[in-house]
């Protein structure tokens, strides 16, 4: 029966999440069941785009990209996929009437890594977070408002400057892997071998800036995405401010983190916050 593959595929997406992101596994599981699947699925999808060409470095990344690219479209197009993880993909995409101008701008992004180390200029560093984080954001968008065009066009903009702002920390925060394992430099005009202060601080306030326009747009999200991304938005924040008071030097040398016992206390304060109503 079609439902039990449905069902071991939607396992899978969820396994994804839960195996590769116990901050995002966390934070999704405060959605609402009614929506709670559909992020799982949007998650599984761009998160084995991105393994491909950030960790197969024994393979050809190059097949493997093509290949899997080749099997969404048939995935898109015929409403099915022995790939559990787009099969997952493409249920949602449909449900929601996901735009595929979006996927294939993450695509395009995910691609880019491929054979892209250096962002020279702010025009091609934006194109790149558009492609693999602020179209993250609105296909995710789609799932919260539950195809609700008019609040999903007045939350467009809000939900594309989160995406940026959680793309843009995990760049700060994954700066020594990306630079020293896999030879990129995702911000433009900016030296990593002589990162100093004045460099990591415009950085930060260029995200404090996003994360700020992503705030108004999560105290106006349905009451069945709010909780959850606010307490996404909090862990990220949390991160943020970790890497403002770390030295420069520090973070080219060292991932930062967020402590178990302080992603419990944030999910603890969030929620008294929610139940107060003051998100």
């Amino acid at each position: 029966m079609k439902s039990i593959f449905d069902s071991v595929s939607h396992e899978c997406s969820k396994t994804v999440t839960k195996s590769y992101s116990t901050s995002f596994s966390l934070a999704t599981k405060m959605l609402s069941d009614s929506i709670r699947q559909d992020i799982y699925n949007i998650y599984g999808f761009v998160r084995f785009a991105d393994e491909i060409v950030d960790t197969f470095h024994d393979y050809d990344k190059l097949l493997l990209f093509k290949n899997f690219t080749n099997d969404l479209e048939l995935a898109l197009e015929q409403k099915i996929s022995l790939n559990p993880i787009l099969n997952s993909f493409q249920e949602t995409y449909h449900k929601y009437n996901i735009d595929k101008k979006q996927v294939d701008a993450f695509m395009k992004s995910m691609r880019t890594d491929l054979h892209k180390n250096t962002y020279l200029t702010d025009e091609e560093y934006k194109q790149y977070i558009y492609g693999s984080a602020d179209v993250v954001g609105l296909m995710c968008l789609k799932v919260f408002v539950k195809g609700d065009n008019e609040k999903y066009e007045s939350l467009k903009d809000s939900a594309m400057s989160l995406g940026s702002a959680f793309q843009k920390v995990n760049f700060l925060r994954d700066l020594k892997a990306d630079f020293e394992d896999l030879s990129r430099t995702y911000f433009p005009n900016t030296d990593l071998n002589h990162l100093d202060e004045i460099s990591k601080q415009a950085i930060i306030a260029d995200i404090e800036n996003d994360f700020a326009l992503g705030l108004q747009g999560i105290k106006r999200l349905p009451i069945e995405a709010k909780f959850g991304v606010f307490m996404a938005y909090r862990y990220y924040n949390q991160l943020l401010k970790k890497l403002k008071k770390t030295p420069a030097l520090e973070i080219k040398s060292t991932r930062i983190r967020v402590p178990n016992y302080k992603k419990i206390e944030i999910l603890t304060r969030s929620y008294v916050k929610y139940q107060l109503n003051l998100i």
